[in-house]
């Protein structure tokens, strides 16, 4: 654990007055717990390491747990029943640990820790290639604050530790091998104090300036180098087309011919024109040696449409491509390459990098993106410059992730790509954007209503902030 004899002496002893002192600080103790519970899903495998909070392993309910916390005799006392196994200080070695985790969460105890580079290489080393290790610290910031509070007699009692900042808790993780997925700074009142706290800790600690002013900061990491254990992972690419009859045949030739496509899913969603005959006569007379299949849509909306396609997906990987093709099929193996490589866990298309041909994007549409990226950017904590493009790319696996979770979103997306945006961030996946040449339409008129669906956007909006944002 990289603890000191010195330190590993101090938690056993005072480990039952610490927890006297958790319990008088509930307040801060407990929403942290249920902060940490919000960024690991629920029946995720958790690796525990933290010397207060031992109850936080029962809080996230995982699949797989195990704690190593500061005292054997507290841990009993804490989970008397003994469903998850948990060893102390004295007990464990991190690196002796066996088997991989989905999440190795570390709370509090970098102040004590003699090399935390160390701690988090072999933290690292305990997550499986797709896992994640959250840390959480008191901020460097409030020492002084925390000092003064333990001299007054209103916490546990000061012992000399490390004071590590954000950028330095990340520059540690740089050097174990680690990056960034999400961070950031929470609470700026410990204290409960009705309607102030709620005010000050929900919502004011997620407004510049105050982000820098947290208690307490929090990274979620991932990986830098870790890649899939499969050699040539497959590709499906899901196609919603929706009154798209004269593009059938040119996307069923451009794409059968990308050496990383595996499967093209067709899902017709009720065309006034002849959209559906013409996938069935396409796929009739196709020759090639990819899998091609594909479907009516029972529901409304390209959401609906996409949900679909990715439930008839079998390959490894899965993408939706839009069926006017005014993104190139032929960027289509950069954003399997990026995924393959791990640059991203969610690969997103952006239309803004590059020049636009001209009328591919009316002028208000131009800005409407401008200002939705923006908004989303601050809203999921992760740089898009462009949330509606529709091509994106993710592991099936992780949607699946996005499915079992979905119920914390709800059935609210018509357009499909907020789904997926909002289910990656909320699993802290490393979403990257891959710039694409956008082109002007060649066959009929666009699906977008631009002041409808810009409503619903900004409800949207207004949504993510209370489930996401403001928490």
């Amino acid at each position: 654990m990289h603890l000191s004899p010195a330190a590993r002496e101090y938690f056993d002893t005072k480990a039952g007055e610490r927890l006297i002192w958790q319990r008088h600080n509930s307040y801060y103790h407990d929403s942290l717990q249920a902060f940490i519970g919000f960024l690991v899903p629920r029946g995720s495998s958790v690796l525990h390491i933290g010397a207060d909070s031992p109850s936080l392993l029962n809080l996230l309910a995982p699949k797989r747990g195990l704690g190593i916390h500061a005292s054997a005799q507290v841990i009993e006392q804490v989970n008397k029943q003994g469903v998850l196994p948990r060893l102390s200080f004295k007990q464990a070695e991190l690196a002796d640990v066996e088997g991989v985790f989905d999440y190795a969460v570390i709370s509090d105890l970098l102040g004590y820790v003699d090399d935390v580079e160390t701690l988090l290489r072999e933290a690292a080393e305990r997550i499986s290639w797709r896992g994640r290790v959250v840390v959480t610290q008191h901020s460097a910031l409030w020492g002084p604050v925390l000092r003064l509070a333990s001299a007054l007699g209103l916490r546990v009692p000061y012992r000399t530790e490390n004071w590590i900042s954000r950028a330095d808790l990340e520059n540690l993780a740089h050097l174990a091998g680690l990056e960034a997925v999400r961070s950031g700074t929470r609470m700026l009142l410990p204290k409960h104090v009705p309607l102030l706290s709620t005010f000050f800790n929900t919502y004011l600690a997620n407004v510049f300036p105050f982000t820098r002013l947290g208690l307490y900061h929090y990274v979620v990491l991932r990986k830098q180098d870790a890649r899939s254990p499969l050699s040539n992972p497959s590709l499906s690419i899901v196609v919603p087309a929706r009154n798209e009859a004269g593009m059938i045949d040119t996307i069923l030739r451009d794409l059968t011919v990308l050496d990383c496509m595996t499967e093209l899913i067709f899902v017709e969603g009720h065309s006034s024109d002849e959209t559906y005959e013409a996938i069935e006569r396409a796929v009739s007379s196709y020759k090639g040696d990819k899998k091609i299949l594909y479907a009516k849509q029972t529901g409304k909306g390209k959401g609906d449409a996409v949900r679909k396609g990715f439930d008839m997906a079998t390959s490894d990987i899965i993408t939706i491509f839009d069926a006017d093709m005014t993104v190139p099929a032929a960027d289509m193996p950069k954003f399997y390459r990026a995924i393959v490589e791990n640059r991203g866990d969610f690969i997103n298309g952006s239309r803004l990098v590059y020049p636009l041909e001209k009328q591919s994007m009316r002028f208000l549409n131009f800005l409407g993106n401008k200002f939705f990226s923006l908004a989303f950017s601050w809203l999921l904590n992760s740089r898009l410059k462009d949330t509606l493009c529709g091509t994106k790319m993710l592991w099936r696996e992780d949607y699946h992730e996005i499915q079992t979770g979905r119920a914390f979103f709800g059935d609210f997306d018509p357009f499909g790509d907020f789904d997926l945006l909002f289910g990656a961030a909320k699993l802290n996946r490393k979403i990257v954007d891959m710039p694409v040449h956008y082109g002007e339409r060649t066959y009929g008129t666009t699906n977008i209503q631009r002041w409808r669906h810009g409503w619903l956007l900004l409800k949207m909006v207004v949504f993510a902030m209370r489930k996401i944002k403001f928490i």
